[in-house]
């Protein structure tokens, strides 16, 4: 069967594409058990910020294949199947249809030491944001109190990103392979210590797929809009968000310092590109490298 998962906070609804199957209500771990007993080829969930994090956890325990796919693309097949209502039953119906048409690609497990290195990476990125705007307001506040107030946590929060940050090393160095991986990233110019972490703990399919497909996955690949004669702009949407501003950032370091990179950017914008698509495809082409110098050398391993 083709299964899809509609997950709430504490419980999921269950349905078969077929349509023999239906569960509403149920506890994450109850479900997967169910499941188990059935001839389950395929399950679907959609991301919901973690909330989808104990139903896949619990299938892949049970060697049930489960795929994870962004809320955005189950909801435009809905709409595409004629199905514009929206409840957790027509939800998770949705999704097994989808399962079944489809056939995405089932995650890898993720281990337990895989699982910290996220945490740590997404609560640094939490920090900095927090930081940064602690000192918007910083600049724009007037009162002596209110400054003094913002003095206060912008202290305590560069104190606990610096404690991150080290945890973040540390971690890295504990394991060979990552840090064989982020010695490797870090040659290239404009990647540095928290670029490589990202990638590591949130692009775990670097070195493994071909460079098209790793694009697609960042959110730095392209879309061509035509429709007949018309031509419109190409775009990039989707993709991993935090990978995406990771390479970003690298980016913008990189056509400073980076040679090749550099070149490549200053081309594209002496031709007439935007800038910001400029920076778009040094992001890509920066992705690129990092991918093939990463499947390199897992082949020279194996």
């Amino acid at each position: 069967m083709f299964i899809g998962i509609d997950v709430s906070k504490n419980s999921v609804d269950v349905a078969s594409s077929c349509g023999t199957l239906k569960l509403q209500g149920v506890n994450p771990l109850r479900a997967a058990e169910i499941l188990c007993k059935n001839d389950t080829q395929l399950v679907v969930v959609e991301a919901t910020g973690g909330y989808e994090r104990p139903i896949v956890e619990a299938l892949q325990a049970k060697n049930i294949p489960v795929a994870i796919v962004n809320p955005r693309q189950a909801r435009g097949f809905a709409k595409a199947m004629g199905r514009f209502a929206k409840t957790d039953g027509i939800d998770a119906l949705v999704l097994a249809q989808f399962a079944e048409k489809a056939r995405p690609q089932a995650a890898q497990p993720v281990t337990l030491q895989m699982k910290q290195l996220q945490a740590l990476v997404a609560r640094r990125r939490q920090l900095q944001q927090l930081l940064t705007q602690e000192k918007n307001r910083r600049h724009q506040a007037v009162d002596t109190g209110v400054k003094s107030s913002l003095k206060v946590v912008i202290d305590a929060l560069q104190k606990t990103l610096k404690q991150i940050t080290a945890s973040i090393l540390q971690m890295l160095r504990q394991n060979p392979e990552w840090q064989k991986t982020q010695a490797l990233l870090g040659q290239i110019k404009g990647v540095g210590l928290i670029t490589a972490a990202t990638l590591i703990a949130e692009l775990p399919e670097l070195g493994r797929i071909g460079r098209k497909q790793i694009a697609a996955l960042a959110g730095v690949a392209p879309f061509d809009r035509q429709s007949g004669k018309w031509r419109g702009k190409s775009f990039c949407q989707g993709g991993r968000k935090s990978v995406r501003t990771a390479l970003y950032m690298a980016a913008l370091t990189a056509v400073r310092f980076n040679d090749p990179l550099k070149a490549f950017y200053a081309n594209l914008v002496n031709a007439g590109k935007p800038k910001k698509l400029a920076l778009n495809a040094a992001m890509r082409r920066l992705l690129t490298i990092l991918n093939a110098i990463t499947r390199d050398s897992m082949q020279k391993t194996t």
